[in-house]
């Protein structure tokens, strides 16, 4: 079965958010921090828009998916690459692409995986939405 999740977000949302650092520790990891930290607000803002893109693929948006729980970093060519946690008992092929201009910064996800079938992931047990 194949999905795809879409996400386009304004970048001067994103980097009003930024700033503050409650923020960057609710959305992103430690790894992804750094990755911004280096690279600036279009890279927080598609990386955002790339969590939402995968979790509206997946089928659960922000239920019981945290945004922690897909971390987006770049490979040594600069490729964006989708790490999900594991606690989400998803075993998946994802595909990503990001882009931005001086506006937007926009998401594109394709996820193949013969067992996801229709349905999202599953919760783990005693987990309550945006459990982290």
């Amino acid at each position: 079965m194949m999905k795809i999740g879409t996400d386009i977000i304004e970048i001067k949302r994103v980097k009003k958010a930024i700033a503050r650092p409650r923020f960057l520790r609710k959305y992103f990891t430690q790894k992804e921090m750094e990755l911004i930290e280096k690279k600036g607000e279009k890279t927080a803002a598609a990386n955002f828009a790339g969590k939402e893109a995968v979790a509206k693929a997946l089928g659960s948006g922000f239920g019981f998916i945290a945004p922690k729980d897909i971390e987006i970093l770049r490979d040594n060519n600069g490729t964006p690459v989708v790490n999900l946690n594991p606690r989400l008992q998803v075993d998946c092929n994802i595909q990503i692409s990001l882009s931005h201009c001086r506006e937007y910064a926009v998401a594109m996800v394709l996820i193949e995986d013969e067992n996801l079938g229709g349905a999202a992931p599953k919760p783990p047990q005693g987990a309550s939405p945006l459990t982290p």
